[in-house]
């Protein structure tokens, strides 16, 4: 039940799905890309870097969609707006 729902989700995700099955093909390596460790490191520490950073993005771009729900929701709510005023003028001496 628990693969169902992994698929459900990286179907969501489709550059996640992809760089996750390259990971996979990397350990499976019936290609026979890797002949050294070193080789199949280097690989594999751009791929992880790759995947933070789609993974990052997506987070972000939800995070937005979300805020801006948020606010649509609610029309009569001003929102970054600058102040008017510069705040109170010191005290004459």
């Amino acid at each position: 039940m628990q693969k169902e729902r992994l698929e459900e989700r990286l179907r969501k995700h489709p550059a996640l799905r992809a760089r996750l099955e390259t990971l996979l093909d990397m350990v499976e390596d019936e290609s026979g890309q890797f002949e050294r460790a070193d080789d199949a490191e280097e690989f594999l520490i751009s791929q992880l870097r790759g995947l933070g950073q789609e993974v990052l993005q997506e987070w972000a771009t939800n995070e937005h969609q979300q805020v801006e729900q948020y606010w649509d929701q609610r029309p009569g709510v001003a929102r970054k707006q600058k102040k008017d005023s510069s705040g109170t003028p010191p005290s004459a001496k």
